[in-house]
């Protein structure tokens, strides 16, 4: 299908974005070029592993005719990537308190981190704190480096959670999260993120800094 004269059969598949092994969306490019963003995604052996990150709007409930009769909405997308749990724990920058001896290790507690964010909810992206935490899990290095630190403490990340940020108004913000406890004393400390989600591209408010409970 990537050779030019076949490119015809790719524009009438139906391309379906599965997650957690459920059929969740129908894909659909705003721009007609970014075929190919569909082509690059597929795999001949897919495993378990794989990531893909759509970015798009949401639409309708995909009428009987289009897919099949799969009734489940359509995303109209701008982005589409796809690449890999081990690539992107790679790709995390190093920060600057981590030695280069110590560069295993923090990969090691990155890809930790990252495996309990994509499992503690079931998260389709369609609500707003959800939409956040995927971004900050793909887009911002610094919480991995966060939680790579507070290891080094003696705490171990508990638990993350989104809520509305009171600088909410007119534009959608959140405030994300992170609980870290003491492994010894059980003292929590807090971190947190605010992001704002009022767009398709959702963006860093402030960044990651203290938290203290209301």
């Amino acid at each position: 299908m990537s050779d030019r004269q076949n490119r015809y059969l790719a524009r009438n598949l139906c391309w379906v974005f599965v997650i957690e092994g459920l059929e969740t969306y129908i894909l659909l490019p705003r721009d007609p070029a970014d075929l190919d963003l569909l082509l690059d995604s597929y795999r001949n052996e897919p495993r378990r592993d794989d990531l893909d990150v759509v970015i798009g709007v949401r639409t309708h409930i995909a009428p009987p005719e289009m897919c099949n009769g799969l009734a489940v909405p359509v995303v109209v997308f701008d982005q589409l990537y796809s690449f890999d749990r081990d690539s992107l724990i790679e790709a995390i920058p190093k920060p600057d308190s981590v030695a280069e001896k110590n560069l295993a290790k923090f990969r090691t507690t990155a890809g930790q981190l990252f495996d309990q964010l994509i499992q503690m909810a079931d998260n389709a992206g369609a609500i707003n704190e959800h939409r956040a935490l995927n971004y900050l899990t793909v887009r911002y290095p610094r919480i991995y480096a966060a939680t790579a630190e507070q290891f080094e403490r003696n705490f171990s990340f508990v638990a993350v959670e989104v809520v509305t940020s009171r600088l909410s108004g007119a534009r959608s913000i959140v405030d994300v999260i992170f609980s870290y406890r003491h492994r010894e004393t059980d003292v929590v400390e807090k971190q947190f993120v605010r992001v704002d989600v009022t767009e398709e591209f959702p963006f860093l408010v402030t960044k990651m800094g203290p938290y203290y409970d209301r």
